[in-house]
């Protein structure tokens, strides 16, 4: 699977994915499943990069001192928004307002992604951010666009 980042705005974001067949029911299913699971992580807060204690630990956590106190004293990390799956031919893309949620989300993301890629649906290409020529966004009711109608006033 390529990954290409293309212009990325964490608040408006659409995400493209290109599979190498048209994607069947059943791998439409695993791929919007991916997709919901980390939207739901991120809205959450699972995304906040200031408190990764057990991560930054390293390798031996055997009794370690959790301090639950360090999320509260970290910055809000959220999810805003998530549209609903979109696909065209070979071609899926998503929406999302990313909020304030850390960049870990995107590497989680990925990962999971390629994992998918590897057992389940052959993903060629992953774009982040970005347009594609072909198929316009404009026309899209999965992006809330009431949020961004005054933007060019």
């Amino acid at each position: 699977m390529h990954v290409e980042f293309r212009e990325f705005n964490p608040f408006d974001v659409w995400i493209w994915l290109k599979f190498s067949t048209i994607p069947s029911k059943r791998e439409k299913e695993y791929v919007e499943e991916l997709f919901h699971s980390w939207f739901y992580l991120g809205k959450l807060g699972a995304f906040n990069a200031e408190n990764l204690q057990v991560q930054d630990t390293g390798l031996d956590i055997s009794y370690m001192n959790y301090d639950t106190d360090a999320y509260n004293r970290s910055l809000v990390a959220l999810m805003h928004n998530m549209g609903e799956f979109e696909y065209e031919g070979e071609w899926g893309r998503c929406w999302f307002d990313l909020g304030t949620s850390d960049a870990i989300a995107i590497d989680i993301l990925i990962n999971g992604l390629t994992q998918l890629s590897q057992e389940y649906v052959t993903i060629e290409l992953l774009y982040l951010g970005g347009e594609n020529d072909d198929w316009s966004t404009e026309d899209s009711d999965s992006r809330p666009t009431f949020m961004y109608d005054n933007l060019d006033n």
